[in-house]
């Protein structure tokens, strides 16, 4: 039986409308750490998509950092999000948080007073990171985390599941990729510990693994997904003997927690060299749950993947930038409008809520 991206889909509790999902993207426009009523207006324009991932949101002052990211680490941020969640609700759609720790991808002018920049081992990041006070900076040298870091990290991402709930999200997805907290303690270039979260992959997927169980046993592994990023490059991320083997592992044993998802990041599209061609296909078998994939799609190359089985939700990230109904667009095959690279991480409407539905604009 043919698929296809406009079909409904059943995601454990969640039956989405399609199957298309709105990728998670960082857009910077969380003034003061905290979402806000213009971020609820661009989340709900976009409600058509049949699950929206949100931007990357940090569950601790420790990982806040890039400028103007979300947190869900107060009170303040919850009730924040209630602002978004509301609105994609009453647009009939379904949302969930994606929850990530920057690690060393930080910059102290980018974080509360007080924070710390932690990461696995004492390994700098060696680029740059805007920072509104000073633009551009060098990333500083992180702290390497001990174990009461380790237990205290995990917790942080325990109570950013239950504060999610409470800002009505349908559910939670870890960020374990693209080279932040989580993917530093899994890739051997960034992760030179000794003890039980160094060394084999066992041990430098421990956190990864911990973090997983924290949330689940706060919402149920049924509205829980994880983001992987084989191979992936990006913040200095390197390649290594064995990786594919290694990801092999971390997601077979996620299929063994049961949770709802596993959402993969084509590494390929984001610039890695040498990525083997069967990747995405060795990692779609070892998992048992819904299986997305993302990287670089539009719309015939999303209707091929399905059709084609190689997986079971495609994810969009650019498209829905500046084209708020992207869905209708891809059902009617109408024209897609272009995104504005200079506006995608500035403050302010424009670049993020000002760009029209097709009716809207002018013949």
């Amino acid at each position: 039986m043919s698929v296809s991206p406009f079909d409904s889909y059943q995601l454990g509790p969640w039956s989405l409308k399609n199957r298309i999902v709105m990728a998670p993207m960082t857009r910077s426009r969380a003034i003061g750490g905290v979402p806000n009523e213009l971020m609820a207006k661009y989340y709900a324009q976009r409600a058509s998509a049949g699950l929206i991932v949100t931007e990357a949101t940090s569950s601790s002052p420790n990982g806040m950092g890039y400028a103007r990211i979300p947190g869900i680490y107060s009170d303040e941020q919850v009730t924040g999000w209630k602002l978004v969640t509301d609105a994609v609700h009453e647009k009939g759609g379904t949302i969930v948080l994606q929850v990530f720790h920057t690690g060393r991808v930080s910059h102290p002018l980018n974080m509360p007073k007080g924070a710390r920049v932690l990461a696995p081992s004492e390994i700098v990041s060696p680029t740059e990171m805007w920072t509104d006070e000073q633009q551009m900076q060098p990333q500083p040298v992180p702290e390497a985390m001990s174990l009461d870091d380790i237990r205290t990290a995990v917790n942080e991402y325990r109570t950013a599941a239950k504060n999610a709930v409470a800002a009505g999200f349908d559910g939670l997805e870890i960020h374990s990729a693209n080279g932040y907290l989580i993917n530093q303690f899994i890739n051997t270039q960034s992760n030179h510990r000794t003890d039980e979260y160094g060394g084999s992959i066992e041990n430098r997927s421990r956190f990864l693994l911990e973090v997983v169980d924290a949330v689940t046993s706060e919402i149920g592994a049924n509205k829980t997904g994880v983001r992987i990023s084989p191979h992936g490059v990006f913040n200095t991320m390197d390649q290594y003997d064995g990786l594919t083997e290694d990801y092999e592992y971390i997601v077979e044993r996620l299929s063994d927690k049961g949770i709802a998802y596993l959402h993969h990041i084509r590494a390929k599209f984001m610039g890695a060299p040498q990525v083997p061609s069967d990747v995405d296909a060795r990692m779609k078998a070892k998992f048992n749950g819904t299986f997305i994939i993302n990287g670089g799609y539009e719309r015939e190359s999303m209707i091929a993947a399905l059709e084609n089985g190689d997986t079971d939700l495609v994810a969009i990230g650019k498209p829905f930038i500046s084209n708020p109904d992207l869905v209708e667009r891809y059902k009617n095959n109408s024209s897609i409008a272009p995104f504005h690279t200079n506006s995608f991480y500035t403050p302010g409407e424009e670049g993020y809520t000002d760009y029209p539905h097709l009716q809207e604009m002018p013949n």
